[in-house]
Parts: structure tokens; sequence; C-alpha cells
């Protein structure tokens, strides 16, 4: 046998097999980055197609609207998203097959991303005639405040601009009447609408009750078993006012604890509670939607009452909020901090019932300090200047004002794309804000405010 460098026999080369080969491996090889990116972005994409199956969901089946898509934001993704509809399911995906998710209709809880709908008890029926501005006729404008509404909406905007300041909904109660609303081509008085963030207000007040009801302590601590670090020092008003210590991101990005926690984990408190600790305790304010969903589990085991029923009970019932609807998540736990909808009235009669420092139809439901300690600014160190806990207070810990144009004493629930439920005590009066406004400059809510205290 001889051995010496392999001979080729050129009578046998085949240059478009050799092509054809070449370019089997670049497919393959782009066809590997292209799976491997994929599952690199899908928890990002994941977070698209969550968002857009419970948006549908939510959108159609408790606002009653046909065009969902007008609320999902500016994004490449859009154009891919497909949705489908299926009874009382609504499913998202990227062109039909990828990142799937499906968003379940449950009545009187909205919409849950999961592949069951979860246990939940029959909520209770509510009589709104204990919400007194349910009936109340639409109110005559002053001309002064009626411009003041014109403003709020662009009407002196061109068409692209006033779209984009995309104001749908704007109430005002003044010395407990309604003397003001208009609203957006779509929608009126009748048309419940998500107040994002402003959800932690109205956790607030259900905090209230149990504490009035002695359910509940704000110093209590030792809130979950599995707490034996020293998270077991994390109280009931470090989770009120966001200086519980544990590590989170609020951030809606690749990755970040918020996208997680909404659109890819079922049991939203339990994520939450697993998260490291930052900081001690009471010392750093980091605000964190995770702190009021893993509030309301506190809530719920420390005073007998199902998490679902949590806002049914204590909030909806006594103010009458029969359209009112807290969503729940995969394990059926509200989602405190981000899916409470109610229509412009009911979400006038939280701020009224704030503004009332926690009386109702001659009957206190409140501690008497509630709302003067819920609506001092937190002293921590941190991020998110003027938080209090679960409202913002326009007093801010160092003595400045976070909007010098209004009054010192107002204080305001405020939600993602500009839904704001101004209180102004010293004026009392009540300003409800809804809308659609993730680009535009200015929301124009705090020049609104300012301009109807003008009008006296």
């Amino acid at each position: 046998m001889r051995y010496g460098r392999p001979s080729y026999d050129m009578h046998n080369y085949d240059p478009a097999m050799t092509r054809r080969r070449a370019l089997l491996v670049v497919l393959a090889l782009l066809l590997l980055a292209a799976v491997g990116g994929y599952w690199w972005q899908r928890p990002l994409l994941l977070t698209a197609t969550g968002y857009a199956a419970h948006n549908a969901c939510a959108v159609e089946n408790i606002s009653g609207r046909s065009n969902s898509e007008a609320d999902l934001p500016s994004n490449p993704l859009v154009p891919l998203l497909r949705i489908d509809r299926e009874e009382k399911e609504t499913t998202a995906s990227l062109l039909g097959v990828l990142s799937r998710q499906k968003a379940i209709y449950i009545r009187g809880y909205g919409c849950t991303l999961a592949d069951e709908a979860p246990d939940a008890p029959t909520p209770g029926d509510i009589d709104e005639a204990d919400n007194p501005f349910a009936a109340t006729p639409e109110p005559d404008l002053d001309p002064a405040v009626a411009d003041v509404l014109a403003y709020a909406f662009g009407d002196d905007l061109a068409d692209a601009e006033q779209q984009a300041l995309g104001t749908r909904g704007v109430l005002v109660v003044k010395d407990g009447e309604i003397v003001a609303e208009r609203y957006g081509d779509g929608f009126d008085a009748a048309t419940p609408q998500l107040g994002w963030s402003m959800a932690k207000s109205a956790t607030n007040l259900i905090a209230g009750r149990l504490a009035y009801d002695e359910l509940i302590s704000l110093e209590d601590s030792a809130l979950r078993s599995e707490w034996t670090d020293e998270r077991s020092a994390i109280s009931i008003e470090d989770l009120m006012t966001m200086t519980s210590g544990l590590t989170w991101d609020e951030t809606y990005d690749l990755g970040t604890p918020i996208t997680a926690m909404l659109y890819l984990e079922p049991e939203m408190a339990d994520f939450v509670a697993a998260q490291p600790m930052a900081h001690l305790p009471s010392t750093h304010l980091q605000y964190s939607s995770g702190s009021t969903n893993l509030l309301c589990d506190a809530l719920s085991e420390r005073s007998g009452i199902p998490g679902p029923s949590l806002h049914h009970e204590l909030l909806f019932a006594p103010l009458g909020l029969s359209n009112a609807v807290m969503e729940i998540d995969g394990a059926g736990s509200p989602v405190c901090s981000s899916y409470l909808w109610a229509t412009p009235r009911e979400w006038a009669a939280i701020g009224q019932f704030a503004l009332q420092n926690g009386e109702w139809n001659g009957q206190q439901l409140l501690p008497t300090d509630w709302m003067s300690r819920s609506t001092t600014a937190v002293a921590a160190q941190g991020e998110q200047r003027g938080y209090a806990a679960g409202w913002w207070a326009n007093l801010q810990a160092d003595g400045t004002l976070r909007y010098p144009s209004l009054p010192d004493d107002a204080y305001f629930a405020k939600g993602h794309d500009s839904q704001w439920v101004a209180v102004v005590p010293s004026a009392d009066l009540v300003v409800v804000r809804l809308g659609f406004t993730p680009d535009a400059d200015d929301d124009r809510v705090v020049t609104t405010i300012e301009r109807l205290l003008a009008t006296g």
C-alpha cells in the first residue's frame, strides 16, 4: 500500500453539486441563526403577543368595542400580529404561528393570559344606585369650562396632533357634582376604560377598608411563609410605598421583571415574592408593579377574603361601581397593579371617595387619617420622587411641588398612556382624564387642571 497525497479524479468533480452543497450549508447556518435568534428574543415576542391577546380580549369583552387595534402602541411587530377569536378565547401570534398567547374572558373578571381559565367565585350583584354619579344627567356646560374641555381634547390642533393627544374622556366633579364631561368618538359615560397603574390607587383604598376594620395593620410583616431571610421584615406599608427593597425593574424590555410578570408568569405574586433583596426594607423607593400585586396577595391572606373578591367586596359594592372589573392572573389572583377597568363616572367616584376622606353615603369606610398618610410623599432615597402610597403627591418630600401651577394639596392616580384621576381637596375638585397617549409630548392634563381651577 502506498501512502502520500490523495489524488482526485477531476473527471468526477461537479461544480454545480459543490455550489448546491455550499448553499445548503449557508441556509442551514442561517436557519440555525434564525432559530437561535427567535429563542433569544422569545420573551420579548411573547410580551408583544401577550399584550395583543389581552388587549383584544379585554377591549372587546369589557369595553364592548370592536377596534382593539386602536389600543396597540407603535411597534414594528404590530404588522406581524395575527389575532384569532373563538367564543371567549382570543389568541395572538406572530404570522399566525410563532409566540402564541391566549387570553380567556371570564365574566366579572375580564381577560386572563392562560391555557385554561382559573377558578374564581361568581361576583355578587352591585347596586349602581350607591354611586351618586351613575344616573346624573349630562350637565349643561359653562362656556368657560367648555373651552377648557375643548383644549383638553385638542380642538385647536391639526388632525394628526389631535389623534396623538388621544383624549377619550374628561369628567369634572366640583363640590360633589358632575359639572362637565366630554367623550371622544366611540366612547361615552358608560364605556369602561383601562386605568393601568391607577389600579394601585384603588388598591390603596381596599387596604384602607381592611385597616378600618382592623383586619390588617400597616406594620404587619412576615407576609410570606418562605420569607425566612431579611425579606421577613417587609411590611404592608413597605409594599404600598414601593420601599420593600426587592429587586425590580419596571422597564418594559427583554427579560425585565415587569414584562415577565405580566406576560410570562401565571402566578404573579409568587414570581415577585421570589425576587432577591436589593436594599433593606423602608430605605429605598423602587417603583414596582410587582409590589402592588404582592400587596393584594398579603391583603387576601390576612383578611381571609379571596383575592378575586377583594375589590368587589371592599370597593365596587360600597361605591356602586357596577361596571368596574379587576382582572385576574392565571392563578386567579387580582392584577392589582395594572388591570382595573371602570367607566369615567366610576373613576370619578373613586376620586370623590378619596376626596371625602373615606366617607360614602353617610358611612365612614376608611381611617380618618388614611388619605393624609397615603398622599404624603415617600422620603426614602431612590426613584420616582413624589410617590406616596398608591397615589402621587404634588407636594414632594423635599418641600417642592411636582407641578408648581397646582395647589400643594393636590394628589393623583396616574396610569400608563396618560390616565389620570386628579384630586384637589382645597378646590373640592376631582378631574378624570382617560385616553390613549403613547406618543404625544404633552398630554395637556396638568394645564387642563390649571385652567379648570382658574374658572372657579
